[in-house]
Formats: structure tokens, sequence, C-alpha cells
């Protein structure tokens, strides 16, 4: 189940968050947030209904994932284009998780009114990079060595998906 996230999932979206920290490839922190960082980075997503940040629980009803639309740029021309980002706990990947998640964003940034989604990957991301090709995204450019994820430079890929 796929729902809105609460303060009470603070805990579970940090810990899955920092997992991908750790090991790295997928997101540009350096070091593990704390849960006072996480709760500053759901508070960002304003208007709450316009960029939501949601859970997946699984059916013993634990939070295994969490995923966001964010603004993508703060001018007003480019209204109307969501930033998608989400993040599976490690035990729950190749179940069809991410296939969830992302289809219920892409869905809700349509039922938002936006125009375009946009996803920021390490182009070396094959499992990511699959997942946004399966729902029809395109890659528009693939920004070389632009990422340090701790151990090394990763290139990472732009795609974006017309709603």
């Amino acid at each position: 189940m796929i729902r809105v996230a609460l303060d009470a999932d603070l805990q579970a979206i940090t810990d899955i968050y920092n997992e991908a920290v750790i090991a790295g490839g997928s997101t540009a922190d350096l070091t593990a947030c704390t849960l006072e960082q996480r709760r500053k980075w759901v508070e960002a997503h304003e208007p709450r209904h316009d960029f939501p940040v949601v859970v997946m629980e699984n059916e013993n009803g634990k939070v295994i994932g969490f995923g966001s639309l964010s603004r993508f740029h703060s001018r007003a021309g480019y209204d109307g284009v969501v930033e998608l980002s989400y993040y599976i706990t490690t035990s729950e990947r190749h179940r069809g998780r991410g296939t969830e998640m992302v289809s219920s964003l892409i869905a809700k940034a349509r039922k938002l009114g936006n125009r375009k989604v946009v996803a920021v990957i390490f182009a070396k991301n094959s499992g990511s990079v699959a997942l946004v090709n399966h729902f029809g995204f395109t890659c528009y450019g693939v920004f070389p060595q632009a990422c340090w994820d701790g151990r090394n430079f990763s290139d990472v890929s732009y795609w974006y998906l017309d709603l």
C-alpha cells in the first residue's frame, strides 16, 4: 500500500535513505542523514498536496520504501515539471516494489496536472535506468563524472516523461 507519509514514518524514511547513502551509487549524499535532516527534507515539499512524500508499506504494515514529487525548479516557468525520486529498502528490491512506487508517483503527477516528470539517476544504476525505460521515459542527457559518491565519480543521467 502506498500512502502519504506521516511524522511517524520519519525514522523509517531516514533508515531507508541511509541504506542508499551507505551503499553508494544512488544518491549524492556522502554521509548518513539525521532524523532532523530528513524531517526538513519532508517539510520542504510544500505545498504538500502539490509535492507529496509517500511511503510504501508491506503486507504487515511495515514501511519498506518512500518516494516523492519535488519542485523541479523554483522559477515559475518550470511550473508543471516535477522531479520523481524513490527508495526501496534493500530486502524488498527486485520484487516489483519500485515499479509500483514509480507507477503511483506518475499517476499522482498526472492527477496534479503536471506536464512532465523528470528523474535524475546515476547512469550505472541499471535497475533504475531499466525502470524509467519501462515507463517510457526519454534520456535527455548524461553529465559525465558529475557526482562523487564517496568512492568514485559517476555519470548522472537525466530522464523525462511527457504526461
